[in-house]
Parts: C-alpha cells; structure tokens; sequence
C-alpha cells in the first residue's frame, strides 16, 4: 500500500512537470513568434493613425484633446473615427490561410493593400500594417503585419462582414459635417438674413442676462412686442447639431449657383467672438427622366459655408433654424 501512494505522488509530479513545460512553451511562442498575428491596439495608447492607400492619398487622424483630428486641420467626423478606432482597437486573427491561397493573397495586398500605421506618445510606432480585401464569403478581411511573410485573415470579433471599409474612406469622408454645432449657452448672437423676405430678417443678440431681436434691415419696422425668452431658448437649442449631407467641393456648378440670389445666409457667433456663416441656397425636386424642376418643393440646400467649404443638406434638418423675425414675440 505504501509503494502505491509513492507510484501516485511520482504521477502527479511528472504530470504537473508536463503541463507546466507544455503551457510555459505555448506562452514562449506566442511571444516570440505570434508577433505578426497580433494588430490591435488599444484606443487609449492611440495618438495617431496614419493611413496611405495605393492611389497616393494618404490621411492622418490625430487626438486632439477629447476629440481627433483630420489631417491636421480639420475637426474628424465622430462616426467614421469611432468605427476606426473600434477596428484598430478589435481587430484580431480570424485563421490563416492555407498555402494554396498565399500567392493569390500576397498578389491582391500588393494591388490594393491600405497601409496603416498606429503610434502612441511620443511618436512611437506601435502597429503597422497593410489591409487589402474580402474572403470570399464577405466575412473575414485579408491583413499582413509589415515585415511580415504570411497574410492573415482578420475580423472583429462577434461582428459579421468585412473591415476594409473601416479604413477605405477619402478626403473629405473623414471630416466632421457639422455646419453649426453649439451649444445655446455658448451663442452670442445669430443673423438670419432672408435677401427676398426683407421684412423676415433678424438680428438676435444677448443684452445682459437677456436677449433683444431685432430687424436684419434698417427699413424694417421693429416690433414693439416683448421678445418671448422660451422662445429664444428654443431656436438656440436647433443649433446644437446642424449636420450636412455631404462635402461637394468638386461640384462643378458651384460658382455660377453663387452668382444666384441664396434663400438665406444665417451667421453665428459664438462667447470668444468667432463667427461661422453659411449661404444656403435650395434646389428643387427634379424630374428622374428629364432632369427639369418637377415643383415647388424644396428638398435640399447647396450651402456655401465660410470655412471654404460647399455642402450638400437636408431641408428637414435645417427647416428648424429658418424662423422669421415675428417669432419670436
């Protein structure tokens, strides 16, 4: 009996000795070779994100406080740089591909392939990386580590489809679209300007702790009403989030719209004095065969915005800001 407790006590040594050499030289390779298996990074350690894609454009997004940052200029858009940062932070090894389909792979990289490099403070390069295209059953992305040989197939985890398009946007898709984005509390006067409803124009502006409206134009008479304070703070909060369709920098006709009369130019400034001003002008429902003018009805604005930039919005999300003088009494 006593021979057999010491046979079990030499067991479970020798096996307790196995499993620790097994599991200490699965953990040695996963840090010595799994280093081209390994792209996330995580948004904390982020301070910039390089992007360069095979067609020569090339886009950095850089923290900036609380927010990011678009090529070093402009505000980026919340969306596009929260899908961004989730598959830079997420992406992960889905499997590796099997030999026969390296070549095809290491090929379509080399065509398409997206570069992507990640640094942290100070500079420094944490991850760099080339994303090229789709597995054939759309569910996983084709990625190869820099310096690496093999590419990988990668995906987020718990998400189904590709991640490509995560970093594929261009130009101006990065940027944050907002036209006016404020808070009422920090708005110091707003201008609305109608150049063919004269007597619609106004002037709204703190005086103290309240606010006085008065006519755009000097011909206008002015109301002897009292201005409505709620209704004040109503047409402020319409100013919160004011967001475009689209940029349309390269429209083609945007200079001959200028040389037209605009619906409205509405001008905001805000508590350290600087001012944004946007020149809406509206297009109309269009036949889809003819391409004439069907009606009436005003669907969307060009608006030509002082930052230089032209855009494309929606009628029913700037309807809300378009109030006449009388309103407000």
């Amino acid at each position: 009996m006593k021979k057999n407790y010491w046979l079990i006590a030499i067991f479970l040594l020798l096996g307790g000795f196995t499993a620790w050499y097994v599991l200490s030289g699965k953990k040695d390779e996963k840090s010595t070779l799994g280093w081209d298996r390994q792209f996330k990074v995580p948004v904390a350690d982020i301070e910039k994100i390089f992007i360069a894609k095979r067609t020569g454009e090339t886009t950095t997004i850089e923290r900036d406080g609380d927010a990011w940052k678009v090529n070093g200029k402009w505000k980026a858009g919340k969306n596009i740089t929260e899908n961004l940062l989730e598959a830079v932070s997420n992406i992960e090894l889905q499997y590796v591909p099997p030999p026969a389909a390296l070549e095809s792979l290491t090929k379509e990289l080399a065509s398409r392939g997206i570069k992507v490099e990640v640094y942290g403070k100070g500079g420094k390069k944490l991850k760099a990386y080339y994303i090229g295209g789709v597995t054939t059953n759309a569910e996983g992305t084709v990625a190869i580590m820099e310096g690496a040989e093999q590419p990988m197939v990668v995906h987020i985890p718990n998400m189904v489809g590709q991640i490509r398009t995560r970093y594929d946007s261009t130009g101006d898709d990065w940027r944050d679209k907002n036209i006016f984005s404020y808070k009422p509390e920090d708005i110091e006067a707003v201008s609305i300007e109608y150049p063919q409803q004269r007597n619609q124009s106004f002037r709204l502006f703190k005086n103290g702790s309240n606010w006085d409206v008065k006519p755009f134009y000097d011909n206008t008479p002015p109301s002897n009403k009292p201005v409505v304070k709620g209704k004040v703070e109503g047409f402020l909060m319409g100013f919160e989030a004011l967001k475009a369709e689209s940029f349309e920098n390269t429209y083609a006709k945007k200079d001959s719209i200028r040389q037209m009369i605009p619906f409205s130019i509405v001008s905001v400034t805000d508590k350290k004095g600087e001012q944004r001003k946007a020149a809406f002008y509206p297009t109309f429902r269009l036949d889809k065969y003819t391409g004439e003018r069907r009606s009436d009805i005003v669907e969307r604005y060009f608006a030509d915005v002082s930052t230089g930039d032209w855009m494309l919005t929606q009628h029913g999300v700037f309807k809300k800001i378009f109030w006449s003088y009388d309103a407000f009494f």
